[in-house]
C-alpha cells in the first residue's frame, strides 16, 4: 500500500447518551465540522453509541460483526460519505447471538466503509473509584479481548487500544513491536480518575513508544450519573500535546494535521526499541 505519511488526525469530544439513534445524530453533527483535509483520522469516543444505560442495555443493542447490521452499516456509511478513517471507540459486538457477554470492540471503516479492522478491549474496568460510581466491574457484562491489533493504512500503522488499556504500557510496547505509528486511544476517563491521571499515562505512552496518540474521549454528566473527564487530545511523539478539547464540557473536535516522517528523527536519535532488546534479555534472564 502507498503511504503518503501526512494526516489529518481528528479526535472527537462526546457526552454520549443511552440510546444508540440520539448519539449517530451527535455523531453526525460533529462530522460536519471536520477539516477538509484528506487523509483523515477520526477517533470517537469510547462507548460512543450507548453510554449510561447500563451494561445490560448495552448488551440488548450489541450486534453481531458484520456490515449488513444497522448501526455498523450506518457508521460505514458515514465513513464514506466524509470519506474518512473512521474509528467507532467502542460498540457492543457478539459473535454468537445467544452469548451473555459482548466485546467492548473498536471498529475501524475505511473512507471507502469497508471495515478495516477490530480490536476487542483486553483490560477491562474492574475498580472502585472515589466518585458517584464508586464501583466498576464492566467484567460482569463484557468479554475480555486476547490480540493485539495494527492495521495498514495510506498514511502509515495504526495500533488500537481503550481506555483503561492505557495503564498497561506491555500493551503499547508490543503495538509498537508490529509497526504502530498512530496509535488510537477512545476513551471514557472517570473524572476523578482523569484529574489525576489522563495527561500523565497519556503522554507517558507516547514518549515511550515514540508514536501519535490520538484519544477521543467522553465528557461530563451521563444519564446514570457517571461523571467522564474529557480532555480529548492529540499528543506528538516527543510528548507534546498538539490538541486537545481543553477544558471544554461539550461535544468538540480537536484535530491537527501530522507528517509521520517527523518520526523518523526521534526514533533514530534515541533508539529505545533497539535498546529494548536488552532489556528483554536481562529481565527474562
Amino acid at each position: 500500500m502507498q503511504q503518503h505519511k501526512k494526516v489529518q488526525v481528528t479526535a472527537v469530544q462526546m457526552t454520549s447518551l443511552p440510546e444508540p439513534q440520539q448519539n449517530l445524530k451527535i455523531i453526525e453533527q460533529l462530522l460536519e465540522q471536520l477539516p477538509a483535509a484528506r487523509p483523515q483520522l477520526v477517533v470517537l469516543p469510547e462507548a460512543c453509541l450507548c453510554f449510561g444505560a447500563g451494561d445490560k442495555k448495552q448488551r440488548s443493542y450489541a450486534e453481531l460483526y458484520e456490515p449488513t447490521a444497522p448501526l455498523q452499516g450506518r457508521i460505514a456509511e458515514l465513513a464514506r460519505q466524509h470519506s474518512i478513517y473512521l474509528l467507532v471507540g467502542t460498540m457492543p459486538i457478539i459473535d454468537d447471538a445467544n452469548a451473555e457477554k459482548f466485546s467492548a470492540a473498536s471498529l475501524l471503516f475505511g473512507p471507502d466503509g469497508e471495515c478495516l479492522a477490530r480490536y476487542n478491549k483486553i483490560h477491562l474496568f474492574d475498580v472502585d473509584v472515589a466518585d458517584n460510581t464508586k464501583t466498576y466491574r464492566e467484567s460482569q457484562w463484557t468479554e475480555a479481548g486476547e490480540q493485539v491489533v495494527t492495521v495498514e493504512t495510506e498514511f502509515g500503522t495504526l495500533g488500537l487500544a481503550v481506555c483503561y488499556d492505557v495503564r498497561f504500557p506491555e500493551l503499547f510496547r508490543a503495538l509498537r513491536s508490529k509497526g504502530a505509528e498512530i496509535i488510537a486511544l477512545p476513551s471514557a476517563f472517570t473524572k476523578v480518575t482523569g484529574n489525576a491521571h489522563w495527561h500523565v499515562l497519556t503522554r507517558a505512552r507516547a514518549i515511550e513508544q515514540q508514536c501519535y496518540v490520538v484519544a477521543g474521549a467522553q465528557v461530563g454528566e451521563h444519564a446514570n450519573g457517571r461523571e467522564t473527564y474529557g480532555h480529548a487530545l492529540i499528543i506528538d511523539a516527543w510528548g507534546n500535546v498538539v490538541s486537545e478539547c481543553d477544558g471544554a464540557t461539550s461535544p468538540c473536535l480537536a484535530s491537527t494535521h501530522v507528517d509521520l516522517e517527523s518520526l523518523t528523527s526521534i526514533r533514530s536519535n534515541i533508539p529505545v526499541a533497539k535498546h529494548f532488546a536488552r532489556s528483554k534479555k536481562v529481565i527474562h534472564e
